[in-house]
């Protein structure tokens, strides 16, 4: 199935069925948003799909829009043209439809609109590929950095916006690869390329607003209180989250300082979750090696928790 969707006609149509079925169960999208805007740096979270979040980056200055991971051009074609933007460039973090199934249609809307992305995931529409700490940069105040981190495909990438241009805080967009207290399915890496992918992000500052692609929180969260059922930061987080969630309000940003503290899958290093897991480090076992085991029983143990 996962084949199917990824690398055939017949998964595009599928998409586009349920780009129309959340057209038309969420006409004003799945959640409520507000735009974060910061030293003139506006980031609109544009909720696609059943649970999808498109980012749409502006500066306003000079009216330049990036968009990122446009899984449908509708709403982001109506978001720019409320913001008075002209679209420069789509960021896609990989080649998942409900990520990357909108690129070609805004590049033919908006002719000069570049497609940047990792050319080992066959991105639709690609114009730019990119490789790992590739910078991008769009007028004076927008330069993004791209990270390759495989794991969910093997070409994924996120894009860190530097927030020293601006004055403020650094933006990462994660894709599949971080969400709120979550990471992505290995769907095509091992656990020690997941974590590397997640180390990664693990190296940013912690100031950085975290911008994943999924409204995932409430469930993350949940699931985040079976394995460390102790852990008193988590159990705020997850307070806030049912809150906002009972009234449909988007849950971005986190921030990588939270993160850390309360993301199963960037505390592969944490006693306290190897006790949780009733998990012990192996006499001929390397360290990298060990929390690679921890995170692949992490990812099992959700697996089975988000299918039942």
């Amino acid at each position: 199935m996962y084949s199917l969707y990824t690398r055939t006609k017949l998964g595009y149509i599928f998409h586009k069925r349920q780009m129309k079925k959340a057209r038309e169960r969420y006409p004003a999208g799945h959640s409520k948003t507000q735009p974060t805007v910061i030293n003139g740096i506006k980031i609109i979270p544009v909720p696609i799909l059943s649970d999808n979040y498109t980012y749409v980056v502006i500066d306003t200055a000079s009216n330049m829009a990036v968009v990122v991971d446009p899984a449908d051009p509708q709403p982001v074609q109506a978001c720019l043209e409320e913001e008075g933007a002209e679209l420069q460039a789509v960021l896609c973090t990989h080649k998942h439809w409900d990520h990357s199934g909108g690129n070609r249609a805004l590049k033919r809307r908006y002719m000069s609109c570049r497609v940047y992305g990792n050319a080992m995931d066959s991105i639709p529409g690609l114009t730019h590929p990119l490789s790992d700490k590739d910078t991008i940069d769009f007028g004076t105040r927008l330069h993004f950095r791209a990270f390759y981190t495989p794991g969910h495909t093997v070409g994924h990438v996120i894009y860190l916006l530097d927030g020293r241009a601006i004055g403020g805080p650094s933006s990462l967009f994660s894709g599949d690869l971080v969400f709120l207290s979550g990471c992505g399915r290995m769907f095509e890496g091992n656990a020690s390329t997941m974590l590397s992918s997640l180390d990664t992000v693990g190296s940013l500052n912690d100031e950085t607003l975290l911008w994943p692609g999924h409204e995932y929180a409430e469930d993350n969260l949940l699931f985040a209180a079976e394995v460390e059922p102790c852990n008193v930061v988590r159990d705020q987080k997850l307070q806030w989250v049912l809150q906002q969630r009972g009234q449909r309000l988007c849950t971005c940003p986190s921030t990588l300082a939270e993160e850390k503290q309360y993301n199963p899958f960037l505390r592969s290093h944490s006693q306290d979750l190897h006790r949780a897991l009733g998990l012990q480090q192996k006499q001929d076992e390397d360290w990298t090696s060990y929390r690679a085991r921890v995170l692949e029983e992490l990812r099992r143990r959700k697996d089975i928790y988000k299918d039942r």
